[in-house]
């Protein structure tokens, strides 16, 4: 599979395994064989921290170094600021127009966050239509695919439907995208739920031994298994879980000293936390290097942006001749 390849991350905090494991070392892949387009959504973080963007820059900047300590390299990769495409906003207005309130309030994320999250801060205009923001993102550097987790892809699905409404009323104007799974499994967070900042039960990617030690620690384990004594069923656990994302070919041997009750859940919770650590070292090696170059973050953005604005300002050009804006005969 090779082809335009584009994914973006909310500047809302430091990066996680979920987006490790979920999409970031897919990235990293990416960027080998495809023509990578990588963007920090800082106009997606307004939808649910709009009362204060204070930290919108700190966050971006720390972002971008995780990505690089991670992995992602500019010189393979093109990586940019969502908010520096000036484009973008007009390309999402032309695509609100064909977008139904229906599909958006059948979006599996918008309910969900509504039932998590104050509603008074979800229950607004832009949250309710960042699905099409996300659509002008894929379609304005005309995209051909988009690497999703298995929950996202109604999400993708969204946006190909918007792409083919727009295009059936107008003419072909923009590409459908297609998805590119995640090979890993859903990663569970401390609370059972997804791993997600807004649920507060993460594990950070830069998190030291101790603090991922004390982290996994809180994990919710097979709530069946009260005593040590007690077998366990490790179908149900969510660290055993998270072990698929750390394979050993010990993993059968962990299921079955779990079922046996030959160890205890902390024992489990501990190795898991070793291993968690013991990939990640590299990562923290390297993150520490970069903490010390800052500034190379404005360059890598600007470089970006440049490369980003001439195919999204196309693209632009197309949807208004399609949709006879502009036009005087």
């Amino acid at each position: 599979m090779k082809g335009r390849v584009v994914s973006g991350y909310r500047p809302s905090g430091r990066l996680h395994l979920g987006h490790y494991h979920g999409n970031l070392k897919k990235m990293i892949a990416l960027q080998e064989t495809n023509e990578c387009f990588f963007f920090v959504a800082d106009w997606h973080a307004l939808t649910t921290m709009y009362r204060d963007t204070s930290q919108f820059g700190p966050f971006t900047t720390e972002m971008i170094l995780d990505w690089l300590s991670a992995g992602l390299d500019p010189e393979k990769c093109t990586i940019y600021r969502q908010s520096d495409i000036e484009s973008i906003p007009e390309i999402m207005l032309y695509l609100g127009m064909v977008t139904t309130l229906g599909e958006l309030e059948r979006n599996p994320t918008y309910k969900e966050q509504l039932r998590e999250l104050d509603s008074r801060v979800v229950n607004t205009y832009g949250f309710l239509g960042y699905p099409v923001l996300m659509a002008a993102d894929i379609l304005a550097v005309d995209a051909e695919f988009v690497p999703v987790g298995g929950d996202q892809v109604a999400h993708l699905e969204l946006t190909r439907e918007i792409a083919r409404t727009f295009n059936s009323i107008y003419g072909h104007t923009f590409t459908e995208p297609q998805p590119i799974l995640s090979e890993s499994p859903k990663i569970p967070g401390t609370d059972g739920r997804k791993m997600s900042k807004s649920y507060q039960n993460y594990v950070g990617i830069d998190d030291e031994p101790d603090v991922i030690r004390k982290k996994i620690r809180k994990m919710i384990t097979d709530p069946a298994r009260a005593r040590r004594a007690d077998r366990g069923h490790p179908e149900v656990c969510t660290v055993f879980l998270l072990y698929h994302s750390y394979p050993h070919d010990d993993l059968s041997e962990i299921e079955k000293s779990c079922r046996n009750a030959t160890a205890g859940c902390t024992d489990c919770k501990d190795e898991l936390a070793r291993r968690i650590s013991d990939d990640l070292k590299g990562f923290r090696e390297k993150r520490r290097e970069f903490s010390k170059k800052k500034e190379i973050v404005e360059k890598i953005l600007q470089e970006g942006a440049e490369r980003v604005r001439p195919i999204a300002r196309d693209m632009l050009i197309n949807a208004r001749s399609a949709a006879g804006i502009g036009k005087l005969m």
